[in-house]
């Protein structure tokens, strides 16, 4: 990113973000919009599957996998495992892994606002919610991660929390728009996205994903905050209970990520590229690459909590802790009741696991300890968790495994 100081607007027509949305027109429009019908159907028929309580636990994980996906796609690599230690207050010696850890739980910290309905009223993507975003994560990093540098002066600018920038800036070959010029864009990017029908408003979550990271309204943080919108936007449009996350698919397919929303900052190519100034193809390519993505990732997450096979690799995790001594038997008719119940009442632990009430207390304590079991308080139900530590087991492939 290079920046300068010029803060005068410069008068640009909002018309150069045209196309905001793809046009009737579009050639591949049909293809786009049964991809956002097979998504919605997909994602209506994953969250029904499961008990709100398993939904509500499985969501604390998928904040833990979407803050770190999200994060590498920038270069910050910090594991879940130390972002589930992050949230405990346990912080590493270094430095660098503490300020990452740190970054990783403001992440967090905004999501868990998000998905608790901060923005349900589509406010995502209204200047105001924009900032807050922006704002709530920052204001959280340590003062380290708040700095970037002009790579052509060397000087290090300050990233101000919901602040927009000042300067003008060139992200690769794109120079964004006069930092006076933001607020009439934003205004219009709010216009545009907030009035959309249900079939164009999924359509519009991946232009909209473009569009802000062309104004490029901050310093810094951008990427993430752009994805956090995202992830607002899915969360109303799609009713997802925050189940599944896209930042995994886009991370896997990082290069083609990056490469496609470069692309779509290019001019029309002729005639027959839409209407506005900017290439409807190259949103068009983008638009199906990020329904794909999110697509691919529901049923990802779909296969790996499908009731039989969960059940089988829980049970297996089970028997071996029972066997290793680290579990009392049989801790695994508990965990299998709350996986197909949601949450279980702590009096009806000792029936559900065949036991006597004081070695059913002991069950409860040995799970509660090694954290596959969460409750709000002592007399609240039980319901399952499922720690970073033990997703390499319960949920294979949900992110890399540790590697210290």
């Amino acid at each position: 990113m290079k920046a300068d100081l010029r803060t005068d607007d410069r008068g640009e027509n909002v018309a150069l973000m045209e196309p905001l949305l793809l046009g009737d027109g579009y050639r591949h429009r049909g293809a786009v919009l049964d991809l956002a019908f097979d998504l919605t159907q997909k994602s209506a028929g994953f969250r029904r599957s499961l008990p709100t309580s398993l939904l509500t636990s499985l969501a604390g994980l998928v904040r833990s996998m979407n803050c770190y996906y999200s994060n590498l796609i920038e270069g910050h690599d910090t594991h879940p495992i130390d972002i589930e230690r992050a949230l405990q207050n346990d912080y590493s010696q270094d430095a660098r892994k503490r300020d990452l850890q740190l970054e990783a739980k403001a992440h967090i910290t905004v999501q868990q606002w998000i998905d608790g309905g901060a923005l349900a009223d589509g406010s995502a993507i209204t200047p105001a919610g924009i900032g807050e975003i922006h704002r709530r994560f920052c204001q959280l990093l340590p003062d380290h991660l708040l700095w970037v540098e002009d790579p052509l002066t060397k000087e290090r600018l300050r990233v101000v929390p919901g602040e927009r920038r000042t300067r003008d800036v060139q992200v690769g070959r794109h120079v964004a728009i006069s930092p006076a010029a933001l607020p009439r864009f934003m205004e219009r990017f709010a216009q545009v996205y907030g009035s959309t029908g249900k079939a164009e408003s999924i359509l519009a979550i991946a232009a909209a994903h473009h569009r802000l990271l062309w104004m490029h309204p901050f310093l810094g943080g951008n990427g993430r905050v752009a994805r956090l919108m995202a992830h607002a936007q899915l969360l109303v449009a799609l009713d997802t209970g925050a189940a599944w996350s896209v930042a995994r698919g886009l991370a896997r397919h990082v290069h083609d990520y990056k490469q496609l929303l470069a692309n779509c900052d290019q001019t029309r190519r002729n005639d027959l590229d839409g209407r506005g100034t900017l290439s409807e193809e190259a949103l068009g390519e983008f638009t199906h690459f990020f329904l794909k993505i999110c697509l691919d990732q529901v049923t990802f997450m779909e296969s790996l909590v499908q009731p039989d096979r969960l059940r089988a690799r829980i049970l297996l995790w089970a028997e071996e802790e029972s066997r290793a001594g680290e579990l009392p038997s049989p801790s695994g008719r508990l965990l299998e009741a709350l996986l197909y119940c949601g949450e279980l009442p702590r009096g009806d632990a000792g029936a559900v696991s065949g036991t006597g009430e004081r070695h059913a207390r002991r069950i409860v304590s040995a799970l509660l300890e090694k954290g596959v079991l969460v409750a709000e308080s002592q007399r609240a139900p039980l319901r399952l968790a499922f720690p970073a530590t033990l997703a390499s087991r319960w949920l294979p492939g949900l992110f890399p495994d540790k590697v210290d």
